[in-house]
């Protein structure tokens, strides 16, 4: 099955060099790709996509509006892509924003290719891009731009969950992944697999990344903690 992509940079440079890069993989295929977000919203009406790979800052239509816009459903668009947010260190409370708009995850620009391939098929798969260690120390950094809490409290979120369940999500909202969380927890794979499907039934969650975006606005985890 081919992964078909968009490319949305206004750095004509960067999207040649993702293009040299995915271009040589047999199930990807780059079928489009603009210059900013208003362009992007165009070509998607007209153009089936898997992923967007979109960046941040770009004249017109910044990469954050053009997220919320893809996965909020308010505009036509000509399939459902999902969207991998391409960032740079400086750049935390854009990709921050990006998450809370509905994007699957995101990637620092200088990402190894085999990272960046990787993290399409995961995305492209319906899963999210939250545990690679970049992505890791992207979490410590936006948490800074968060509002604190002077105490963890319950929320009527988080009070749908079990304790093991809020354990769980707390552990998902620093990024470990499944395997990780199980040996953390002397749990099976499978039983954290099973914990954080009803975690995002019973909190109406569409993956991972939304988790750690609610993980970390209800105050279960502190900001810059």
């Amino acid at each position: 099955m081919t992964v078909r992509i968009m490319l949305v940079d206004d750095q004509e440079l960067l999207r040649t060099g993702f293009r040299m890069v995915l271009q040589s993989q047999p199930d990807i295929e780059i079928v489009a790709e603009a210059g900013d977000g208003a362009q992007a919203l165009e070509v998607l009406a007209q153009t089936p996509v898997d992923v967007v790979l979109m960046d941040v800052r770009m004249p017109r239509l910044d990469g954050v509006e053009a997220t919320r816009r893809i996965c909020d459903g308010s505009v036509p668009l000509a399939s459902s892509p999902r969207v991998l947010i391409l960032t740079t260190f400086d750049l935390d409370e854009y990709a921050f924003s990006a998450l809370k708009a509905g994007a699957s995850g995101f990637l620092l620009k200088d990402v190894p290719p085999t990272e960046l391939v990787a993290a399409i098929r995961a995305v492209s798969s319906g899963e999210a891009v939250v545990a690679p260690t970049t992505t890791r120390r992207m979490i410590d950094r936006f948490t800074a731009v968060l509002p604190s809490a002077s105490a963890p409290k319950l929320t009527p979120e988080l009070e749908r969950l079990t304790e093991r369940e809020r354990e769980v999500l707390l552990l998902v909202a620093q990024g470990l992944s499944n395997g990780e969380i199980a040996e953390r927890l002397g749990l099976s794979e499978a039983t954290v697999k099973t914990h954080v499907g009803r975690i995002l039934t019973k909190l109406d969650l569409r993956d991972r990344v939304q988790a750690v975006v609610l993980a970390y606005e209800t105050g279960l985890v502190q900001a810059g903690g």
